[in-house]
């Protein structure tokens, strides 16, 4: 699984530069305006996404086929799958949270409590939570339709569990529910072992459906 997983991380390093470029534009915009948490999260988001660009290369250069003729098992195939998002989801979380702080300090004045150091590190595995999760979705929805295809239903891959939240979020604010300190902290501690669950729903989804692909 090691070569497939170097094989997915080599491929992607081509479009490393012009991501890094994209997410450090987007954080002169979000950070100053909505904070730290917002784009901490936005950039977990955007590099899960690159897992979709790693189906692109494969499908272009007939790798699948050639990948099912190795001593390798389909399950294997789809593990590495998982294991280049949890990269991508750790990559992304890491650089958001060093350029919220860089930039929350040239912000001098500005959301210093939304932007303070307690915020940013509490976004670190809540970011990666969200974006494994719902990189998580994207997988079976590659395998089942292509990477073409399923990007038209990525977008609802991506904001389905978004809308949830939201929802969730704006009936407790009309019930007048708040959250403790001691809540809110579980819920973030607890979020990284919840994407993890949903992700192996999601894995064994993805194998069933790679198992009854014809390539």
């Amino acid at each position: 699984m090691k070569s497939l997983l170097l094989k997915d991380l080599y491929n992607i390093s081509h479009n490393a530069k012009s991501m890094l470029f994209i997410l450090a534009m987007i954080a002169l915009i979000i950070v100053p305006t909505s904070g730290a948490p917002t784009y901490t999260i936005s950039c977990s988001i955007l590099c899960a996404m690159m897992i979709m660009t790693t189906f692109t290369f494969d499908e272009a250069s007939g790798w699948t086929a050639y990948a099912l003729i190795l001593p390798v098992t389909r399950r294997v195939v789809v593990r590495a799958k998982y294991a280049a998002l949890a990269v991508f989801c750790t990559a992304g979380s890491l650089f958001g949270l060093a350029v919220s702080a860089l930039v929350s300090l040239c912000a001098v004045g500005r959301m210093t409590e939304l932007n303070s150091p307690l915020v940013l590190l509490a976004m670190l595995p809540v970011g990666w939570a969200v974006a494994f999760a719902m990189g998580s979705m994207a997988i079976p929805l590659a395998y089942k339709y292509g990477a073409e295809h399923a990007r038209v239903l990525l977008f609802a891959a991506f904001m389905a569990p978004a809308m949830l939240v939201i929802a969730v979020i704006g009936v407790m604010a009309v019930l007048e529910v708040s959250l403790s300190g001691a809540a809110v902290t579980a819920l973030v501690c607890a979020s990284p072992l919840a994407a993890l669950a949903w992700g192996y729903v999601m894995y064994r989804a993805a194998c069933r459906v790679f198992e009854k692909k014809e390539v």
